[in-house]
């Protein structure tokens, strides 16, 4: 019997591989405001910025992007409401 539940324990082992994410800032990007590709990567369609979980920013970057965000939605680089509904 004990033969039995260790191979059953043996199938059902699987091996999972993790994929590999790139960053979300590359290193040589520089992050400023009007930088509308980059900064348009952590809105999202309401034009809502995206959290820190969802971006996968570290927390200073994320002040920066957020402040820079707001700045290019002051400058009119951004919109601040996505009306396109």
């Amino acid at each position: 019997m004990k033969t039995f539940i260790n191979k059953k324990v043996s199938l059902n082992k699987r091996i999972t591989f993790r994929r590999r994410r790139r960053k979300p800032v590359q290193p040589g990007e520089r992050i400023d405001y009007k930088n509308l590709r980059l900064l348009c990567r952590f809105v999202s369609k309401q034009a809502k910025i995206l959290s820190r979980r969802v971006s996968r920013l570290t927390s200073k970057q994320q002040r920066t992007v957020a402040r820079y965000i707001k700045s290019a939605r002051v400058l009119a680089f951004m919109p601040f409401v996505n009306n396109e509904t």
